[in-house]
């Protein structure tokens, strides 16, 4: 449902847009308190702002958005890149009413290279701005740990937090621990290694967390050979033990293909609240690291909108040299030196495809959480959505949807399955055979069916539905509507009808329909029992036409009758079992002359087809 915007400052805030230039840049709205209640990026500022009020919005929330802008503020940047990522940044500075939210990530480590002399490496949740390097997030502590392990064995790196400057150094101010003569330490505090070495064993860790393994391997192999080649067999050897280390490490990297090299692979997945982003590392076509964020909507956002917000808060943290990123559609946005890619095929997109599955399983799990920590505020979530979406009195708790079934106009049937708080309730089902109607009118039928259903339950005084859901447009509504009217009942049950070729949701009344998000977890519902209800009745009519096709056999033998042949199916089970029986056997359930045309009956259709 389409809305128009109206604000009381239109006549001012047009003179804000007017002037606005039409180059990339960030604008700001405020609302009467002078707080920012939104910020948005734009490749052309003056056509993306003058948008929110000449154009109808699908959102509700766009709209409260609108009426509440009492002013505009712009900053003009110098590509599209600056304006992503100052969007982003005032995003998280002033977390304005309408923007979406990144969920918070404190609790994912990093991995710090201390800005100091002699730089010590170590585990964090605290990105401190001090110029020290950050690898992460890692969302697996197992993969932390793992490299933290690889660096310890392979470099004798300190792990004190004393200031180890030159003069403090030089007047022999500290005296090297047990860490040292265990063999841990180079004992850098003790004067007994060189800052120059100890920055080289620190520039091959930055190696190792960039994800570049293979070149650290390779100069490793070449001091390893340079050291035996100076008969300095003691330091080969340990060369030789870090060189092991690292290739036991990279063996358990999932090489995904020897062709790529070096690209990061961003994906969405979403459901009603949150979008969740994905994103692999590649280096040498190996995946070094994987990482999930999610983002809370606020104004229904896009995935085309959401996934540019995403790969700007990822790369912002996460250290890539990539200079091509795989995405699932266009993202709209341009990055310096970056080639955005839409793989159809190939390894390529065998990355993006294991990348989506990622985001996939990261929300399913997420939203399993959530449900298992309060399953019934998952419900009334829901709940709280279908109302709020079809514009009803009450909670739908209880909601009956109806179908009509009939193959090639025979055997109308009809089925009605019930959901009590968005669960299928079977044991509550119903079918219905067609008794007024002649031949196939699905209108008609639908109006016995629905006044048959619910003058039963008025009479047995049993709970009436919150909503009645039809499977069909316009005409079956309104049929359905007729008999909700016969029994005085309309307006006390709400009542839709959904048609299936585009999803169109109708209400009494109004020949116009409304179209729900395809994500929408409303949609979802209406969709689960319009497939439900069509599954019962169509199970119901197949079992129906089949027993009618097996007893119009038995019907056409002369003088057997509906009761006779009732009789053998329901004792003998089916047509071809009773053709094997003797004639002495159908005796006891027939009688001795009903049997003996019966027998005869099928002897002779056998010598017919031989």
């Amino acid at each position: 449902m389409k809305h128009k915007a109206v604000n009381k400052n239109i006549d001012f805030l047009k003179t804000q847009v007017a002037v606005l230039p039409n180059t990339p840049g960030v604008y700001q709205f405020f609302d009467n308190t002078e707080k920012i209640i939104y910020v948005g990026k734009a490749k052309d500022l003056k056509k993306r702002v003058s948008s929110y009020f000449t154009k109808t919005h699908d959102n509700r929330k766009t709209v409260l958005l609108v009426r509440n802008i009492t002013s505009i503020k712009y900053m003009v940047v110098e590509s599209e890149e600056d304006a992503l990522l100052l969007e982003n940044n005032l995003i998280k500075k002033y977390q304005p009413r309408y923007n979406i939210r990144l969920k918070d990530d404190k609790t994912y480590p990093w991995i710090c290279i201390k800005n100091e002399r002699f730089p010590r490496v170590f585990k964090t949740r605290n990105v401190i701005r001090d110029q020290s390097v950050y690898f992460g997030p890692y969302t697996s502590y197992q993969a932390v740990n793992v490299l933290l392990e690889l660096i310890r064995k392979s470099f004798q790196l300190r792990n004190c937090n004393f200031n180890l400057s030159k003069e403090n150094i030089e007047k022999k101010k500290f005296k090297v621990c047990l860490e040292y003569h265990l063999g841990n330490c180079l004992g850098p505090c003790g004067g007994y290694e060189s800052e120059e070495h100890y920055n080289e064993g620190i520039e091959q860790i930055k190696g190792i967390l960039k994800g570049n393994v293979i070149s650290v391997i390779r100069h490793l192999q070449e001091t390893m050979e340079k050291q035996a080649g100076e008969f300095q067999f003691e330091e080969a050897q340990k060369t030789k033990e870090k060189l092991a280390t690292l290739e036991r490490y990279q063996s358990r990297s999932t090489v995904v293909s020897a062709t790529i090299t070096d690209v990061d692979v961003f994906s969405i997945d979403e459901n009603e609240k949150s979008a969740f982003i994905n994103y692999l590392k590649i280096i040498r076509g190996a995946i070094i690291q994987t990482h999930t964020i999610e983002i809370a909507k606020r104004l229904d956002e896009k995935p085309d909108e959401l996934l540019p917000m995403g790969i700007a808060e990822i790369r912002q943290k996460i250290f890539s040299n990539a200079k091509e990123i795989l995405i699932p559609f266009d993202v709209g946005i341009e990055l310096a030196g970056i080639k955005f890619r839409i793989p159809r095929k190939g390894d390529k997109k065998k990355l993006l495809d294991l990348s989506t599955r990622n985001a996939k399983y990261f929300r399913m799990e997420k939203e399993k959480q959530q449900f298992l920590a309060n399953p019934q505020k998952r419900f009334d979530r829901i709940l709280n959505t279908i109302q709020k979406d079809l514009h009803l009195k009450e909670l739908p708790k209880r909601i009956e949807c109806f179908d009509n079934s009939n193959l090639q106009g025979t055997n109308p049937v009809a089925s009605c399955v019930v959901f009590v708080n968005t669960k299928p309730i079977k044991k509550e089902y119903r079918h219905f055979n067609i008794k007024t109607v002649v031949g196939a009118n699905d209108f008609a039928s639908m109006e016995e069916v629905v006044f048959r259903r619910y003058k039963r339950q008025l009479a047995e005084g049993n709970p009436l539905p919150q909503l009645v859901v039809i499977d069909g447009g316009k005409g079956q509504l309104s049929s359905a509507v007729t008999a909700l009217e016969r029994l005085n009942i309309r307006g006390k049950i709400t009542i839709i009808g959904i048609a299936k070729k585009l999803e169109e949701i109708y209400f009494p009344d109004d020949s116009i329909p409304i179209y729900l998000n395809k994500n929408s977890e409303t949609l979802k519902v209406l969709q689960q029992l319009r497939d439900e209800a069509h599954r019962f009745g169509i199970t119901f009519h197949r079992n129906k036409r089949s027993n009618e096709m097996i007893s119009t056999e038995l019907n056409s033998i002369n003088g057997i009758g509906k009761l006779t042949a009732s009789k053998l199916l329901q004792k003998f089970k089916s047509v071809k079992s009773i053709q094997t029986k003797s004639v002495e056997e159908l005796e006891k359930e027939i009688g001795k002359s009903k049997a003996k045309l019966v027998a005869e009956y099928f002897q002779n259709k056998k010598i017919e087809r031989n």
